[in-house]
């Protein structure tokens, strides 16, 4: 098991990794929607990586802001 004071880093290596993976096939459809299937995993394939390590940087960097404006949105329950 992974230590607990790595949590940040594991859930930003996670979320980054599925959005990457989500956004880079559907802007590589989006783009090249007329080709061949096969052309279209390749492109998506080296397209995947490249979304994938900015998106880690960008969910680390962004993680601290997005939880204060939850924490600010979120209404706290009553406290008995």
């Amino acid at each position: 098991m992974i230590p607990a004071k790595y949590t940040t880093l594991v859930f930003a290596f996670f979320m980054s990794m599925l959005m990457a993976f989500m956004m880079s096939g559907v802007l590589t459809f989006i783009n090249l929607r007329p080709i061949s299937p096969g052309l279209f995993l390749q492109r998506w394939m080296q397209a995947f990586p490249i979304a994938w390590f900015f998106a880690f940087f960008a969910a680390l960097l962004s993680g601290p802001i997005v939880r204060k404006i939850v924490t600010k949105l979120i209404a706290q329950p009553p406290r008995s």
